[in-house]
């Protein structure tokens, strides 16, 4: 191998982040099935746990979308996160939920 060869600490270094990166990202998924399953041991509705209501799909429980496209939408949340700020994009209500930011969870009306 060419030039500067990686120390066997710098592997492990790499092997490490990519550990904590997966870690990260399956984080929100394994924490959904856990309580998913504890509300199904439970005899609660595995959905919303009884609450009958869920964040809306479309606003994510806030109430109100960014104007324009989903492509704007995750572009705003990426710089968001990033500290930047958040740009002067407008604010609309959420036709989905009515601006109120929860709908019926669809689990707990089928039975109904």
């Amino acid at each position: 191998m060419e030039g500067l060869p990686l120390t066997e600490s710098e592997i492990a270094g790499f092997g490490v982040g990519a550990l904590l990166l997966c870690a990260t990202v399956a984080a929100p998924k394994v924490d959904a099935f856990i309580a998913a399953s504890q509300r199904r041991s439970l005899g609660m509705c595995k959905r919303c746990g009884d609450l009958r209501m869920i964040a809306c799909s479309e606003c994510r429980g806030v109430g109100s979308i960014k104007k324009g496209g989903p492509l704007v939408r995750i572009l705003d949340d990426f710089y968001e996160s990033l500290g930047e700020g958040s740009s002067p994009t407008q604010l609309i209500a959420c036709t989905k939920c009515r601006s109120k930011g929860r709908t019926v969870c669809p689990e707990c009306s089928k039975l109904r």
